[in-house]
């Protein structure tokens, strides 16, 4: 989503403290009531990570997932991949099809299930959809939720928050005077925070003892979306004329990401998160090569367009070792083996 300019600022933002007041009272007693048990949390038979935010916007959380199913199943683990397929028109719970379209199953679960080599389940009922995901491969030890901090109704055993590392927490308030869903201190009861792209200033006194991450996000390549077989390196871009599309949370990451790898000159379109593109968006871009992130690209896909685009998959780099730190944590999770 396209942030509002005034999260960064405290003027006029000021002006909707009140209904930020209301917002934080409901967020609060709702999980009260989570943690009193007066509402039920449920929990599953294998451990539960959920990977995501305090703020409003795109921060980097299905790179995150994507980055720590590979390494769980590198290590050895069967991970599986839980998400609430925003943007999607799917009904219930069900198992996205790695064929199926973005319209259908929403943007983030169909690259999930296209890249992670994990079974990803959609729903609005997490809880549905991770025992869907346990019925159908009941092989699965460990279950990755995109997105869902807020979600309390399934029960985790490990929260990662990832944090913008340009954006920060902005103003620090809560909804609609800020980007906030809850407030800065919940920052305390996860088990790590992850910042995306530099580490902003979160206050002396939030969340000290929390381990941290920080995560890059690297581009060295780009393959042609109507032929993926066909890969280039990102400097043989270097010098022609190009454009650059992103319907992302935070678009400005992903170009970015490109200067970094040494492309400048090119024409930047920003969409919103989960845009649902046509013909016309692209006929308007005049350019002979359109570069793209992964997360468009399983939408541009189903335009049938034959002109020169091409895909820009990022990889994950994360500092210190966070699938090593969440593996050993994992392991500290399972029950002494009897003999």
């Amino acid at each position: 989503m396209h942030t509002p300019k005034f999260w960064q600022s405290h003027f006029p933002a000021a002006l909707l403290l009140p209904l930020s007041a209301v917002f934080g009272a409901l967020a609060l007693g709702r999980r009260a009531l989570y943690r009193s048990g007066l509402l039920r949390s449920e929990r599953l038979a294998v451990p539960v990570v959920v990977v995501g935010n305090i703020s409003a916007g795109g921060a980097g959380k299905t790179p995150t997932v994507l980055y720590l199913a590979q390494a769980l199943r590198a290590a050895g683990l069967r991970p599986g991949i839980v998400s609430r397929g925003y943007g999607g028109q799917q009904q219930g719970v069900a198992q996205v099809d790695p064929q199926g379209s973005a319209q259908h199953f929403g943007d983030e679960p169909l690259l999930l299930a296209r890249s992670s080599g994990c079974p990803v389940f959609v729903g609005h009922d997490r809880p549905a959809a991770a025992r869907a995901l346990l019925a159908a491969h009941p092989t699965t030890d460990v279950l990755l939720c995109d997105d869902g901090l807020q979600h309390y109704r399934l029960a985790r055993d490990i929260e990662i928050a990832v944090v913008d590392g340009q954006r920060g927490l902005q103003n620090g308030w809560l909804l609609p005077a800020g980007p906030l869903r809850e407030t800065r201190q919940r920052l305390a009861n996860v088990d790590a925070i992850l910042f995306n792209g530099g580490q902003p200033e979160l206050g002396a006194r939030t969340a000290p003892n929390t381990p941290r991450f920080l995560m890059q996000l690297l581009a060295h390549s780009a393959y042609r979306l109507a032929q993926p077989e066909q890969s280039r390196p990102l400097a043989e871009f270097a010098g022609q004329p190009l454009a650059a599309l992103a319907g992302i949370g935070h678009p400005a990451r992903f170009f970015a990401t490109l200067r970094a790898a040494g492309l400048h000159g090119f024409s930047e379109h920003a969409f919103p998160d989960h845009h649902a593109y046509s013909a016309a968006d692209l006929a308007a871009i005049a350019a002979p090569t359109l570069l793209c992130t992964e997360k468009d690209a399983v939408k541009l896909a189903a335009l049938q367009h034959d002109g020169n685009i091409w895909v820009v998959p990022v990889a994950a780099q994360i500092a210190p070792d966070l699938a090593a730190w969440l593996i050993q944590r994992l392991r500290a999770l399972q029950p002494p083996t009897r003999h």
